[in-house]
């Protein structure tokens, strides 16, 4: 099965959206977002931008 995103109002009346594996795992949760197209754009960004994203290892 393929992830999917969930998109929700939170307590406070902001919208978030997660990024569920195909096993329904989170694996990513948003910020929250004032407007429910922002977070819409959030997640447009997501598909956009991560499927060549590099990977960067960091010592901290």
């Amino acid at each position: 099965m393929a992830g999917k995103f969930e998109l929700w109002v939170d307590k406070g009346g902001d919208y978030r959206f997660n990024l569920l594996a195909g096993n329904g795992q989170v694996i990513a949760s948003s910020q929250g977002y004032s407007s429910k197209s922002g977070a819409l754009n959030g997640i447009e960004s997501i598909k956009t931008n991560a499927p060549g994203a590099e990977i960067i290892e960091v010592e901290k």
